[in-house]
């Protein structure tokens, strides 16, 4: 039962991702909203945020993204209903663009009252805090390159969030994590550790080729955007 049921399980998945890209390729301000959180979020680490705060913070940035997506279907569904104008439609559009706007406020004075003490720091304690921290550096640079993999996906529109398209999320995050072992482990071991993980990233992005999921071209350019990135990451931070 459960076998039959993965699938169907998957397909929601790429729906609901789907979704989120449909609003993130077709509205500027979910574009605006979706930059400002991960900008957010990667502050949030920087300064060592407390765990109040940064649910705080989250709960702040999904209203916002949440009211910007009921907004933009509340319009597509107003305009399927309707091709003429109609007062009660533009009364139900501006309460749902008035929603959006207090939770951008709500997440505006969150922002403020989390970071107001902390952006007054020295940007030399940003760094010297992220550096010390390499797993914690790992993870920021393999969240960029998900998030630069829904970016192009969304810009290209091929394949789905889960399963193909361009370029190949796989192969971006398995290159992306070999570039970051070979920052992260100590000189003696690294020739070792960096080859077997080389071997590894090289295994996920040929089995998403010989699967017909992405062509030679799509993995490539994952595997590019995931070096790059996390190369930069640490290059500058570390």
């Amino acid at each position: 039962m459960s076998v039959r049921r993965a699938p169907a399980v998957l397909q929601s998945l790429n729906w609901a991702f789907e979704g989120v890209i449909h609003v993130l390729r077709t509205q500027r301000n979910m574009r605006i909203h979706f930059a400002v959180a991960t900008g957010v979020l990667v502050l949030a680490f920087s300064y060592g945020v407390t765990k109040l705060e940064l649910m705080a913070l989250l709960v702040a940035i999904s209203f916002v993204l949440i009211a910007e997506m009921v907004n933009t279907a509340i319009e597509a569904t107003i305009d399927l209903a309707t091709t003429s104008f109609d007062p009660l439609a533009k009364v139900a559009k501006d309460i749902a663009a008035g929603a959006v706007l207090i939770a951008a406020v709500n997440a505006l004075v969150v922002g403020y009252l989390v970071f107001a003490d902390r952006l007054s720091e020295p940007s030399s304690r940003l760094v010297s805090r992220v550096r010390d921290a390499p797993i914690n550096l790992t993870l920021i640079a393999l969240i960029l390159t998900v998030l630069i993999v829904i970016a192009s996906k969304a810009l290209t529109g091929r394949g789905t969030p889960l399963s193909g398209g361009f370029p190949s999320g796989h192969a971006a995050l398995a290159f992306g994590g070999w570039t970051a072992i070979t920052f992260i482990v100590d000189e003696s071991e690294r020739v070792v550790v960096s080859f077997v993980a080389l071997i590894m990233a090289f295994l996920v992005a040929q089995t998403r080729v010989e699967s017909g999921i992405h062509s030679v071209s799509e993995v490539v350019l994952g595997g590019v955007i995931g070096t790059l990135v996390t190369m930069i990451l640490f290059q500058v931070l570390a």
